[in-house]
């Protein structure tokens, strides 16, 4: 009874909201987008597990699957770190009437459980067991091995809550936990752990001797109490124990004051940046974009396959690049007024974004310099990216942002939110990728494979030598927008 009446009142708390119209359709968009996936995965998940024994013929069909798992866990982990919301509940409303905490708690623990993350795995573990596992064991062994490795994915699912909640008040944390990831990775680069083998032994074990599934349910209690003491020890607002940063000032970067006013305002831009949930989510996400390569370099296939490394070249020197200039105004959006309204040289402005767009793209490409192991072809491919990304990509961004008129809310995370997307965003995605794969494959098709790289790197050379003139055409085409971007950003 008391689940239903929280129900209710988040489904009252939603519906009522004056934004609930306004994602209607978006939120309709995402839900078909889901059940088309949910659709692929289904017919995906049974011909992989009719076929299974088809693909490793020379090895035992369930014990090569479950050699996958624990590597299949550490990707799952990760990737909800960085997409997954955590779930979320305002309890206050609730504290003062004769309400068990233990249940609030755990009704707020229990939406996670809902989450879809849990239960795409299953269209791939179920068509496997009911193909394979059943096959070479019997049917209630299979049942056996789905519930295991159901549990532990919500296992995996409570770890990222915890961890994601750990994030705001002790980082270390984090970072001593991806300490230990790098760790495990390494050692099983080097042969000194094989988790392969340790996956396929434990999961063979539990279909052996079901007994074991012991283990998982002990991981998946043990992890589902640690959310709960958090939650419990964090629910009274004065007893929530966050360590309180150092109040950031423009004051507290020195160094900036040496760039005059350019760098005041680049002070503000980093309080902009640190203060808010949507733009710490894309800081949060900076790994995806610099790691990505390793996705694909260290694959034979892919090697003379040239505009994919022009893609990913562009992606990790200028993804997060792209992702602070396409919404260069937008993020401002709730003090945008202010901004018009204020003495502000608008070419100092353009020439701060400008700047802190050249440092980010810059400290990308010196991270990923060490992908030149990989192949020297790498190096030059995301060095003419890199220019390309500074100097002509920064400016045509900048020059689509000021048809960007859609207000965005900055309380929300980054993933799966397209709030505040318009047409002049998904067009800004022409000059960033098309531009130079386009390039690229016209000049490779008549023999001319790197001169399509050369290019790119000569349009970039050319940007910048003359981004004076640029950024005064800047200056202009947003003096003829600003108060229609204005109009825009004031509606909710």
């Amino acid at each position: 009874m008391l689940i239903k009446w929280f129900i209710s009142h988040q489904w009252k708390q939603a519906f009522r909201s004056p934004i609930f119209q306004k994602n209607l359709v978006v939120n309709i968009f995402l839900g078909l987008i889901a059940f088309i996936l949910f659709l692929e995965f289904l017919v995906a998940g049974i011909y992989i597990g009719d076929h299974w024994h088809e693909i490793f013929p020379n090895d035992h069909p369930v014990t090569k699957f479950n050699s996958y798992l624990l590597y299949y866990f550490a990707f799952d982990l990760i990737l909800r770190f960085f997409m997954q919301s955590l779930p979320v509940m305002k309890i206050q409303p609730y504290l003062h009437l004769p309400i068990k905490k233990s249940s609030i708690l755990h009704y707020l623990l229990g939406k996670a459980f809902l989450n879809f993350f849990n239960f795409f795995p299953l269209l791939i573990v179920i068509p496997i067991a009911a193909f394979q596992v059943s096959s070479n064991y019997s049917a209630g062994q299979a049942w056996i091995w789905v519930i295991a490795v159901f549990i532990s994915v919500l296992s995996m699912n409570y770890l990222m809550v915890y961890l994601k909640r750990q994030w705001v008040g002790k980082p270390a944390i984090i970072g001593f936990f991806g300490l230990i990831l790098i760790g495990l990775v390494t050692l099983d680069h080097f042969k000194v752990v094989a988790f392969s083998e340790l996956s396929s032994y434990l999961f063979n074990a539990i279909i052996l001797s079901p007994v074991y599934i012991v283990i998982p349910i002990g991981v998946f209690l043990l992890i589902y109490y640690i959310n709960y003491a958090f939650l419990k020890a964090n629910m009274y607002p004065e007893e929530i124990a966050v360590k309180k940063s150092k109040k950031v000032e423009s004051s507290d970067f020195k160094y900036l004051k040496s760039f005059g006013k350019i760098g005041e305002m680049m002070g503000l831009e980093f309080r902009l940046y640190l203060r808010h949930k949507r733009t710490k989510s894309m800081l949060y996400m900076t790994p995806l974009f610099i790691f990505y390569g390793f996705i694909f370099y260290p694959n034979p296939e892919f090697k003379d396959v040239i505009w994919i490394r022009f893609f990913i070249g562009w992606f990790i020197t200028g993804g997060l690049m792209y992702n602070y200039l396409v919404w260069a105004f937008a993020y401002e959006s709730n003090y945008f007024d202010a901004l018009l309204g204020n003495n502000i040289d608008m070419t100092q402005y353009f020439k701060m974004k400008f700047t802190l767009a050249v440092i980010i793209s810059s400290a990308c490409f010196v991270i990923t310099i060490p992908y030149v192991f990989f192949d020297a072809q790498i190096l030059l491919i995301n060095f003419c990216m890199y220019l390309y990304s500074i100097g002509g990509l920064s400016f045509a961004l900048l020059y689509m942002a000021t048809f960007n008129k859609l207000r965005l809310d900055l309380s929300k995370g980054a993933a799966f939110n397209y709030q505040g997307m318009g047409a002049s965003n998904w067009l800004a995605m022409v000059p960033a990728m098309l531009v130079p794969i386009l390039l690229y494959i016209g000049l490779d098709a008549i023999g001319l494979t790197f001169i399509g790289t050369v290019i790119c790197g000569i349009m970039g050379v050319l940007g910048l030598l003359f981004h004076k003139t640029l950024l005064e055409l800047l200056v202009k085409q947003f003096n003829k927008r600003k108060y229609i971007m204005a109009e825009g950003f004031r509606k909710r």
